[in-house]
């Protein structure tokens, strides 16, 4: 572990080498360079300093993506305090339980949770900081109120001449082991836990996917921040791998629809793209498909002495949706649907998966488009082990368990529900299926806890036969539950497309009839729907837009 480099130092190294270049943009708003990072990393820490702030200590975040709440996060790592990222989705109840069991002794807020707190319902926070101009919101502390107050005069007082290169230095001296931040996840089924992650796990995940994605990107690329910096794959992905690579990094401030996602691309042009399914589908199937799935391509796709002209021209088009210049997208979170996934395989498209959770900070395996495998999720990523627990890892599928440098050092203050994950041999048990080939490639089978038994005793995969269902007409979401013996789709069309073709509520339910029989053609009989429920609305979804299940189960 000695060996392992300090993550604040490679912060610190990339703001002295890129010191003029422009660095964080909020979309249609101001730009920070480098150096104007810095200077508020500087002032942060001065005000840390004056009211008191040590080492060790929790700061938390609860804000919209934007480029001070880049700065705080970063200024938290750089003091060697504890940074506590909190959803901005997540209710206040949650926000009071998150702030209140972390122990943090600051909170910075955005715009939007500034008028949603009770700050009395925190009562060990020192303080809260408004994100869009550092300002008190409110201090309980006489030292903080006058660092604020006075921070100008305390900075100035400091650097009497100016601000230099020279004055960066941040702290190193962390070890490997050392808590960087607690990351509470959004969980689906209850209230969520606070995942320790040391600063090893973060360079691990830094080391790895500079090499992965960071090797093929030019010097000061252009990267669209729009995941939820508050959850660990927009943080890593979109932002701390970027920081330190020296790019320019644009956050979305606002809820991204594909539509301003669209727009972002096509304005910023970005070199890469992390994503999670439900943005790149709602981009594919509005914007490409209607294009290019038409008879016509298809007859020229599949003609011996046009096929490989036709895709490769599809392939630029497509890739112009999402920028011009992308080398790859990367597509996280949960699986990308397998139609989606086949059109862009097909045409040569730089598309790839990856797999992680939370508790490895996040990434678990990922490959490269070149090499990636459709339906899988990538081999290992540096630093890790990754097993299946069966006895037939390629064809049966068993929990993925893994181990290595990315592995959290458990959940914060419950030692419990830490034994319950991690063995006496340090394997993190994930809780999710899967399989692996031969080579290393892992395909994702679905959650356990997700698992259905079949009216036979077989095992029912859920996420499998959404999957199918998902690509079907006029299908917008889906989620397969149980009722009693038997097997329900509850679907949320698309309601717009039927608009389109004048379909009326009977229309909409005999497509969906038509469905479920073309379904159960291609299913094993245990795995056949008995019928499909429409839904008025969109499946209420975490953070990372996963579909919450357990609001949705059918009383037995």
């Amino acid at each position: 572990m000695d060996s392992i480099p300090s993550f604040n130092a490679i912060i610190e190294r990339s703001i002295i080498d890129n010191w003029d270049l422009d660095a964080l943009t909020d979309f249609k708003g101001a730009t920070l360079q480098y150096h104007d990072v810095a200077r508020k990393i500087e002032k942060l820490h001065i005000l840390f300093e004056n009211s008191g702030v040590v080492k060790g200590d929790k700061i938390a975040l609860c804000g919209r993506n934007s480029s001070h709440w880049a700065v705080a996060f970063l200024a938290t790592l750089a003091y060697g305090a504890v940074a506590v990222p909190i959803q901005h989705e997540f209710t206040p109840d949650q926000v009071y339980n998150i702030v209140n069991h972390s122990d943090a002794k600051l909170l910075f807020v955005g715009d939007v949770a500034a008028t949603m707190l009770d700050v009395s319902q925190m009562p060990a926070l020192e303080g809260v900081l408004y994100l869009p101009d550092f300002s008190l919101v409110e201090s309980r502390s006489e030292r903080l109120t006058y660092a604020r107050d006075h921070l100008n005069e305390l900075f100035g007082r400091k650097y009497p001449k100016y601000f230099r290169r020279e004055h960066v230095h941040y702290y190193h001296e962390q070890q490997p082991d050392e808590l960087a931040m607690i990351n509470y996840t959004s969980g689906t089924t209850g209230f969520s836990k606070g995942v320790m992650l040391p600063y090893r796990a973060l360079w691990s995940n830094f080391d790895t996917l500079q090499r992965t994605i960071g090797s093929h990107l030019p010097p000061h690329s252009r990267v669209v921040s729009f995941l939820p910096m508050a959850h660990m794959y927009g943080l890593m992905d979109d932002f701390l791998l970027h920081f330190c690579l020296g790019s320019h990094i644009s956050f979305l401030t606002r809820v991204p629809s594909p539509t301003l996602v669209a727009e972002a691309f096509a304005n910023i042009r970005p070199h890469v793209i992390c994503s999670v399914p439900m943005i790149v589908e709602k981009i594919v199937r509005k914007k490409i498909f209607p294009e290019f799935q038409t008879s016509k391509v298809r007859l020229l796709m599949g003609m011996p002495l046009l096929g490989a002209k036709v895709k490769e021209r599809i392939c630029e088009q497509v890739k112009s949706v999402f920028g011009g210049r992308v080398y790859e997208v990367m597509v996280g979170g949960a699986s990308l649907s397998r139609e989606i996934e086949e059109f862009f395989t097909t045409i040569g498209f730089p598309i790839t998966v990856g797999y992680g959770t939370t508790e490895t900070g996040p990434m678990i395996t990922m490959s490269d488009w070149r090499q990636f495998q459709p339906g899988s999720c990538g081999t290992a990523v540096d630093h890790m082990d990754v097993r299946i627990q069966s006895e037939e890892p390629s064809t049966v599928p068993g929990e993925i368990i893994t181990r290595g440098l990315n592995v959290m050092l458990g959940y914060y203050k419950n030692p419990e529900a830490t034994r319950a994950v991690i063995d006496d041999d340090g394997w993190f048990h994930t809780g999710d299926l899967a399989t692996m080939s031969g080579d290393g490639h892992v395909f994702i089978r679905g959650r356990i806890k997700n698992m259905l038994l079949g009216s036979n005793g077989q095992n029912v995969y859920p996420e499998e036969i959404e999957d199918k269902l998902n690509s079907m007409a006029l299908v917008s979401e889906s989620l397969v539950v149980q009722h009693g013996d038997k097997l329900v789709g509850l679907v949320f069309p698309d309601f717009d497309e039927a608009s389109t073709m004048s379909f009326d509520r009977q229309d909409i339910e005999q497509v969906m009839e038509q469905n479920r029989q073309e379904l159960n053609d291609v299913l094993p009989p245990f795995c056949r729907l008995s019928a499909i429920r429409i839904r008025e609305e969109e499946f209420e979804k975490t953070p990372k837009k996963s579909i919450k299940r357990y609001k949705y189960q059918l009383p037995t």
